[in-house]
């Protein structure tokens, strides 16, 4: 038996026959789904509605929050000028979160705006969960890029692996 250990990175690999796993790209795991969004089984839709409910929830239970803040704000009295500031910093980074958020499900963000972005997306928060809400009534969030980019990966693959003829050291030579 051999002391190694096998983990699942998500790469493609070109295991022989006879080793247990198969040959070819796997797909990438989706944030609560895992790789139930390949075959929608293993609680798929059951999973979609959680996602739709729970940001729901979320998005709710963050609105009450920001009005007690803005309560805070008004109890404070510190002037209608500050008020109008904040409740509109938040609705138009809670709108930017959302069309960012809606937009990385078709396609992968760019790390570097995503990391110069990521305190606009913290005070928006309510937008990203608006977005997971209304993505999981339909799919689940990030579902199509990912199939996109999986049925290209077994395509390649499939590509590369037609072309193979046998071990190339035993070819014959042509004289």
């Amino acid at each position: 038996m051999s002391d190694e250990t096998s983990t699942d990175t998500g790469a493609a690999t070109d295991k022989g026959p006879g080793t247990g796993t198969p040959a070819g790209p796997r797909p990438e795991p989706l944030r609560f789904f895992g790789t139930t969004w390949v075959e929608h089984d293993g609680g798929y839709t059951g999973r979609r509605i959680g996602v739709a409910v729970g940001s729901a929830a979320a998005a709710v239970a963050a609105c009450f929050v920001l009005r007690f803040a803005y309560q805070g704000l008004a109890i404070a009295d510190v002037g209608t000028l500050v008020i109008v500031m904040v409740v509109l910093m938040f609705a138009v980074c809670t709108a930017l979160a959302f069309g960012h958020t809606w937009e990385s499900f078709s396609k992968r963000p760019d790390p570097d705006r995503q990391a110069s972005l990521r305190g606009l997306l913290t005070i928006g928060f309510v937008g990203s969960l608006l977005a997971y809400f209304f993505r999981s009534l339909s799919e689940a969030p990030g579902e199509k890029l990912h199939r996109e980019e999986y049925e290209a990966a077994k395509a390649q693959y499939t590509r590369r692996t037609a072309r193979r003829a046998g071990n190339p050291a035993k070819k014959r030579r042509r004289v």
